[in-house]
């Protein structure tokens, strides 16, 4: 199986990668970005893109199975407009691409929240882009709604930092209907996707799946 990863040098891509290419399931992994990396191994190939014109790119696109980790914040992108043409432009163009050349799954880190009509501007572009590519049609979709995602980022973010300190407490109070809004390990979060792929690797979808997957159905994909 061949599966593109988008996102590969952030906090969940790069564990996603890291998962992949240890499975047998897995021929080859594409990744596209800005930079390369100093990541090698003979199922790997990064290759540096414009991501303002992914079009350009359309022949990586070739592959069974797209997971999609890309995304930014407001305050790294700097505006809400280049926030939306990461977060929404890119991930929809990359799935428009990938169901173009043929790609059978999309797998795609969303938020809890997220919502095409929320009032809040993250939730809401997070929901627009999941109802775009739900519109695309895939043979299989899944869409990952994990809340704060745990683990060492490269950059400092000082309200992420203090909730994940704090979120051993709270996780413990979140119980119920309230499970889902648990944070989670990015490294969980990763190891499920990579399960994922690798049981579409082994068992063709027979039927149009689209699914969303919340932090108890996260956590037991993981294992």
């Amino acid at each position: 199986m061949k599966v593109m990863v988008l996102g590969a040098t952030g906090l969940t891509g790069a564990k996603v990668v890291e998962g992949l290419l240890t499975r047998s399931e897995i021929a080859a992994v594409v990744a596209p970005v800005r930079e390369k990396t100093g990541m090698a191994h003979p199922k790997l190939s990064q290759w540096v893109v414009n991501f303002d014109d992914l079009a350009a790119s359309a022949d990586l696109f070739d592959v069974d199975a797209i997971v999609c980790c890309l995304g930014t914040t407001i305050k790294k992108a700097g505006s809400r407009e280049q926030f939306r043409k990461v977060d929404f432009g890119y991930c929809l163009k990359a799935a428009e691409l990938g169901r173009a050349a043929g790609a059978k799954a999309f797998i795609l880190m969303s938020a809890i929240g997220a919502c095409s009509s929320s009032t809040i501007f993250y939730n809401r572009v997070k929901g627009e882009l999941e109802d775009a590519v739900r519109s695309l049609n895939y043979p299989y979709l899944s869409v990952y709604h994990p809340s704060l995602l745990l683990g060492e980022r490269e950059e400092q973010r000082t309200a992420e930092a203090l909730g994940i300190r704090l979120m051993p407490l709270v996780n413990r109070a979140l119980i119920g209907p309230l499970e889902k809004y648990r944070g989670i390990e990015a490294a969980t979060v990763a190891s499920a996707m990579v399960n994922e792929v690798c049981g579409l690797a082994s068992e063709m979808v027979a039927e149009k799946v689209v699914q969303v997957r919340e932090y108890p159905d996260i956590v037991d994909l993981a294992d």
